[in-house]
Parts: structure tokens; sequence; C-alpha cells
């Protein structure tokens, strides 16, 4: 099978050169180049289309949340893990919301990075274990529903929050697609939702994301 394609994006040098040795010790992955700011970032995504972004948050110029937007909205397909020393839940809404789908933090980037990629590579979402153990990371923002979800109700919104289409879920709960839309639009309503970063967060609340 191909190598995952990985840009690393880091304002520091040292840590760009220490996160390419743990990649490239890894035999499923290749790092096909580094940018050192968001703006960077950007253009070496178009120039080199990377499968996976590693991202950081705190850099000069573009930071990792705008350039994660940025590069969401132009390359749909790219998929992006927050590194970042940051622990707060507003970081980790903000990365949510821009369209990241792994969140990890760097002290812990060489136990818990290779898994990020792994899970987020597949398909999935990953948040770092440290911070979904915390409630107020956990919980932020997490909406009341109006009514509990049926069982079909909660396993089409487990699926749609893990990045999967309606066509996808259709195929793994044998029903139709038209279904799968149905059960979503009610589960939304009753959730109190309109976006699909905030279903990710009621996921994670529920704990149907947990690599």
């Amino acid at each position: 099978m191909p190598k995952l394609a990985i840009l690393i994006v880091d304002d520091h040098e040292v840590v760009r050169a220490g996160l390419r040795a743990v990649l490239e010790g890894d035999p499923r992955l290749t790092v096909v180049g580094e940018a050192d700011n968001g703006d960077e970032a950007c253009r070496k995504t178009a120039e080199l289309h990377p499968d996976l972004v590693v991202m950081d948050l705190s850099m000069p110029g573009l930071n990792g949340a705008d350039a994660t937007r940025r590069l969401i909205k132009k390359f749909p397909a790219v998929r992006v893990v927050a590194l970042t020393a940051h622990e707060e839940p507003p970081y980790v809404r903000e990365l949510l919301d821009a369209g990241a789908r792994g969140y990890v933090l760097k002290r812990g980037v060489v136990k818990n990075l290779l898994r990020a990629i792994e899970v987020v590579g597949g398909g999935g979402l990953y948040l770092d274990p440290e911070l979904a153990q915390r409630p107020r990371v956990r919980d932020a923002h997490v909406p009341q529903p109006a009514a509990e979800l049926s069982a079909r109700e909660s396993d089409v919104a487990s699926l749609a929050a893990r990045g999967h289409a309606n066509g996808e879920i259709a195929a793994a709960l044998k029903i139709s697609v038209k279904t799968v839309e149905t059960h979503k639009a009610h589960l939304m309503v009753k959730l109190g939702l309109t976006t699909r970063a905030q279903l990710v967060r009621y996921a994670i609340y529920r704990g149907w994301l947990t690599a």
C-alpha cells in the first residue's frame, strides 16, 4: 500500500527535526515536506499534496487554527492533526471547529502522535487521551438534548461524527441513504446542533471517539 504522505508544520526547526525522525521511523509514513508558518503550510500543501498535515497552533503570521480552516476549505481531502502545548478547552474547540481531526499534546508526542495519525489517516478522529479525561475539555459546549436519541440515531451520530458519508453509514447499518438522512436530521434537532463540529464535540462527550 502507498505510504501516508505527511507535511510537518511548526515554527521551531528543532521540533520539525524531531517530528521527522519520529514519523520516518514508521514504515507506513513518509514526510514529504516541512513548513514554519501557516501561510507556507498552505503553499506547501498545494505543491506537495500531502494526505495529512501535522499542524502546530502558535506560529507567527497565520496561526494553526486559521491555517487549518483555510486548508480544509481549499483541500477538503487533507486531514489535519493539531500538535500543540495548549491544553485549554477553547483551543481544543477552536481547532475542532476549524476542521482538525486530531488534537495531540506535544508532551505526549512520541506516545500519541503515531496513534493519532493512524486513527485520522483511517478516517477517524483522535483526541489526546489526557484531554479526553478532563471534564472541562470533554464537556465543553456540550448540548443538552431535548430528548434522548434512539439506538439507531446514536449509531448514525457516531458514524457521522467519525466522518463517514451517508452512503457509508447506510451500508454499515444496512439501511437506506434516505433513512440515514432522516435519522441525521432528527438527531441534530434533538441535540440542538447545526454543524458537524458540534456533533464531534458531542461524540467526544459520549465517548464514541475514544481511540
